[in-house]
Protein backbone atom coordinates (compact mmCIF):
# COMPACT_ATOMS: atom_id res chain seq x y z
CA UNK A 1 0.00 0.00 0.00
CA UNK A 2 1.25 3.81 -0.95
CA UNK A 3 1.81 6.42 0.67
CA UNK A 4 -1.13 7.79 -0.82
CA UNK A 5 -3.50 5.37 0.93
CA UNK A 6 -2.54 6.58 3.97
CA UNK A 7 -3.08 10.11 3.23
CA UNK A 8 -6.80 9.21 2.28
CA UNK A 9 -7.33 6.91 5.47
CA UNK A 10 -6.41 10.67 7.57
CA UNK A 11 -8.79 12.52 4.68
CA UNK A 12 -11.45 9.82 5.07
CA UNK A 13 -11.06 11.14 9.58
CA UNK A 14 -11.45 14.75 8.13
CA UNK A 15 -14.19 14.11 6.12
CA UNK A 16 -16.56 11.70 8.53
CA UNK A 17 -15.64 14.26 11.50
CA UNK A 18 -17.00 16.99 9.49
CA UNK A 19 -20.04 15.40 9.09
CA UNK A 20 -20.60 15.11 12.66
CA UNK A 21 -21.59 18.95 13.62
CA UNK A 22 -23.61 19.10 10.72
CA UNK A 23 -25.55 16.01 11.11
CA UNK A 24 -26.06 16.91 15.01
CA UNK A 25 -27.16 20.55 14.27
CA UNK A 26 -29.64 19.33 11.65
CA UNK A 27 -31.80 16.60 13.63
CA UNK A 28 -31.68 19.25 16.42
CA UNK A 29 -33.45 22.00 14.05
CA UNK A 30 -30.71 24.31 14.54
CA UNK A 31 -28.68 26.48 11.25
CA UNK A 32 -25.14 26.05 10.83
CA UNK A 33 -22.69 26.76 7.79
CA UNK A 34 -22.61 24.63 5.04
CA UNK A 35 -21.01 25.32 1.81
CA UNK A 36 -24.52 26.27 0.30
CA UNK A 37 -24.39 29.27 2.72
CA UNK A 38 -23.82 30.89 5.97
CA UNK A 39 -27.13 30.38 7.14
CA UNK A 40 -28.17 26.47 6.20
CA UNK A 41 -31.12 25.11 7.27
CA UNK A 42 -31.60 21.89 9.37
CA UNK A 43 -32.40 19.68 6.06
CA UNK A 44 -29.46 20.99 4.64
CA UNK A 45 -27.49 20.12 7.32
CA UNK A 46 -28.40 16.74 7.84
CA UNK A 47 -28.10 16.25 3.58
CA UNK A 48 -24.46 18.02 3.91
CA UNK A 49 -23.90 15.62 7.13
CA UNK A 50 -24.87 12.68 5.66
CA UNK A 51 -22.68 13.03 2.43
CA UNK A 52 -19.65 13.33 4.46
CA UNK A 53 -20.61 9.82 6.12
CA UNK A 54 -21.65 8.54 2.82
CA UNK A 55 -17.54 9.75 1.10
CA UNK A 56 -15.78 8.89 3.98
CA UNK A 57 -17.19 5.18 3.97
CA UNK A 58 -16.82 4.74 0.38
CA UNK A 59 -13.32 6.00 0.81
CA UNK A 60 -12.93 3.52 3.57
CA UNK A 61 -14.32 0.45 1.37
CA UNK A 62 -12.14 1.45 -1.59
CA UNK A 63 -9.07 1.14 0.81
CA UNK A 64 -10.14 -1.87 3.13
CA UNK A 65 -9.88 -4.26 -0.31
CA UNK A 66 -6.92 -6.37 0.07
CA UNK A 67 -5.58 -4.63 3.08
CA UNK A 68 -4.74 -6.29 5.85
CA UNK A 69 -3.17 -3.44 8.17
CA UNK A 70 -6.57 -2.55 9.84
CA UNK A 71 -4.44 -1.66 12.97
CA UNK A 72 -2.62 0.97 11.75
CA UNK A 73 -5.24 2.04 9.30
CA UNK A 74 -7.91 3.02 11.71
CA UNK A 75 -4.98 4.98 13.51
CA UNK A 76 -4.90 7.74 10.91
CA UNK A 77 -8.51 7.60 10.47
CA UNK A 78 -8.79 8.41 13.85
CA UNK A 79 -5.97 11.25 13.68
CA UNK A 80 -7.73 13.15 10.72
CA UNK A 81 -10.84 12.65 12.66
CA UNK A 82 -9.05 14.23 15.96
CA UNK A 83 -7.00 16.90 13.88
CA UNK A 84 -10.15 18.34 12.42
CA UNK A 85 -12.46 18.00 15.60
CA UNK A 86 -9.69 20.24 17.53
CA UNK A 87 -9.45 22.98 14.62
CA UNK A 88 -12.94 23.50 14.33
CA UNK A 89 -13.37 23.22 17.88
CA UNK A 90 -11.22 26.07 18.29
CA UNK A 91 -12.54 27.75 15.20
CA UNK A 92 -16.11 27.47 16.71
CA UNK A 93 -14.91 28.71 19.83
CA UNK A 94 -13.47 32.07 18.98
CA UNK A 95 -16.32 32.80 16.56
CA UNK A 96 -19.00 32.26 19.39
CA UNK A 97 -16.28 35.22 21.72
Amino acid sequence: MGAWAYILYVVAGIIAANGIPHFLKGITGEKHMTPFGESSSAVSNVLWGVLNFVVAIVILHYLAINNHHVIRESILFGVGALVISLILADAWSKKKA
